[in-house]
């Protein structure tokens, strides 16, 4: 875990640099993509308007947050009070890099005569898929550390995650709100708090071991 922080991180920094930097290539990439995306998201309403109830409502990061807080919520009453606030912690600390690195860089989004979607705030990186994957990385770090036995459902939940990380992502850029480089730093920022919250959490006080669960972090006690 250590080294994927320490990856994911670096990546999201080169690409901070990048843009920063208004680096040709990317930028044109960038370009391309959006307006192809953009010319099928104009002649295909039906299926931009489905990618909008997801992007808006099902993968919204305020649906993901209440998602960590209901999490949040069974920890605590479960007596998991450490992984509880460490998990709280992790969703609120991530929300404010977000936030801070949006103001530093200040990229424009995209925009379009005919646009099928907006949204405010700067561009990168992507909050919507920053959020997605600090809470499906969260949610997936949890299940496996909690777990007492091994969960059939784990694939599916795994899946699941992953579907909503990638799709995310997909309709940010299909909508014309987003640069794919926005959202690819969203997810290598994301990755990375996740990675911290699970390395850091590991350095605290002595856990009790318990029976193993359906992912590598079972086998520690909350």
């Amino acid at each position: 875990m250590r080294t994927s922080a320490v990856v994911s991180g670096s990546l999201a920094l080169l690409l901070l640099v990048l843009v920063m930097a208004g680096w040709s290539p990317l930028l044109s990439f960038d370009r391309a993509v959006d307006e192809a995306l953009h010319r099928s998201a104009v002649d295909h309403p039906g299926f931009t308007r489905v990618n909008r109830v997801f992007s808006d409502w099902v993968w919204d990061p305020w649906t993901l947050r209440a998602l960590a807080f209901a999490v949040v919520v069974l920890l605590v009453r479960s007596g998991r009070r450490r992984l509880a606030w460490w998990v709280a912690g992790t969703v609120v600390a991530a929300a404010g890099v977000q936030q801070a690195v949006k103001a530093l860089v200040g990229r424009e989004r995209p925009e379009w005569r005919d646009p099928v979607d907006s949204a405010s705030f700067a561009a990168f990186p992507s909050g919507h898929a920053m959020t997605a994957a600090v809470v499906c990385g969260l949610l997936l770090w949890v299940v496996a550390l909690v777990g007492r036995e091994p969960w059939r459902g784990w694939g599916t939940l795994a899946g699941l995650a992953v579907v909503s990380v990638l799709g995310v992502g997909w309709t940010r850029i299909y909508l014309g709100v987003h640069w794919p480089s926005d959202v690819l730093a969203g997810w290598l920022m994301g990755w990375s708090c996740v990675a911290v919250a699970v390395v850091s959490y590991r350095r605290g006080p002595a856990r009790r071991p318990v029976p193993a669960g359906p992912g590598p972090d079972a086998g520690e006690e909350t």
